[in-house]
């Protein structure tokens, strides 16, 4: 039996028919109306409409940017959409008369990988997901890690810096601010405003202006040999590594994976990732290291992992 996977991310609701071995049968996107529950829930809606019509379906996962509830439906709170305590299950099922469950998108995404991906000979998994936030997932012991109220896994949102830069969540200092892409986008931005030589190809590729400098700008000089963004690169690729060694302390993960758009620069994110990692983690020396991979179910992960766990719910 099939199932249907909802990635709803800050500007676009990717979805898919995901069969019993994680292959997607179909798929459809919409753009994400961020800022009005309801217009979400409508675009979801009518996604999932349009993938039913030639499939039979078991059930919706729906992987959402949020703190998702304990109940896996409801959204409490997310800082980059509109959802404030929604009850975003109980609306998409009076409409669609399918089981729905709901995870965090970043869990959906490690699941995916846990399952179909590059820890699916792993135990214990820890997966960061890197883009236009930083999403995290936790898989111990072969089972999703959600804690007594469905906020386990917000890797995000774990201090970094007192009196750092301002996140969306309304705090300082966040992991996410040094490790997503919005935070490399910044970061590139302010360097090749401050006429420092060398970030004067970067600047150059975007033909002198700064707002054209993007994620994906910077990912490709670095791999065709930009120095400039290959040390942006690296900066951002420490800050992982080092959280994944906070995180170890207390988690020690057999594997970290890194998914999301940033994770396609590979070898230029792992390496200083591997590095930031063994440099900081404690009792280094005598303990083995967590393996680094790259997610191989790429943009698709968080629609395969939620269909994965609604199925597993049905």
């Amino acid at each position: 039996m099939h199932s249907i996977g909802v990635d709803i991310g800050g500007t676009k609701i990717a979805a898919g028919v995901v069969d019993e071995n994680g292959r997607i049968r179909a798929r459809t996107r919409r753009d994400t109306p961020a800022t009005d529950q309801d217009l979400i829930e409508g675009a979801v809606v009518d996604a999932v409409q349009e993938l039913r019509a030639d499939h039979e379906i078991a059930g919706v996962g729906i992987g959402a940017a949020g703190f998702v509830g304990a109940d896996r439906r409801t959204i409490v709170f997310a800082a980059n959409l509109a959802w404030r305590d929604a009850a975003l299950a109980d609306g998409i099922e009076s409409r669609i008369d399918l089981p729905v469950v709901v995870e965090n998108d970043a869990n959906a995404a490690g699941w995916a990988e846990f399952r179909f991906g590059a820890a699916r000979e792993a135990g214990d998994m820890l997966m960061l997901t890197v883009g236009t936030g930083l999403g995290g997932a936790l898989v111990m012991d072969g089972r999703l890690v959600r804690g007594s109220g469905g906020f386990a896994g917000e890797v995000a949102h774990m201090n970094l810096v007192p009196n750092g830069q301002w996140c969306g969540c309304g705090r300082r200092g966040c992991l996410e601010q040094y490790t997503s892409g919005t935070a490399l986008v910044r970061m590139a931005r302010a360097r090749a405003a401050s006429s420092d030589a060398l970030y004067a190809p970067l600047l150059s590729r975007a033909e002198g202006d700064i707002a054209r400098i993007d994620g994906p700008t910077i990912t490709d000089a670095a791999q065709e040999g930009d120095e400039g963004a290959i040390a942006l690169l690296d900066e951002l690729g420490y800050w992982l590594g080092y959280g994944a060694a906070s995180l170890s302390a207390v988690l020690d993960p057999q594997m970290v994976v890194i998914g999301g758009g940033v994770g396609a620069a590979g070898d230029l994110l792992l390496d200083p990732a591997r590095r930031g990692y063994a440099e900081e983690l404690v009792a280094r020396g005598h303990r083995s290291l967590a393996e680094f991979a790259i997610a191989r179910t790429g943009n698709s992960a968080g629609m395969i992992g939620a269909a994965d766990l609604a199925r597993q719910a049905a």
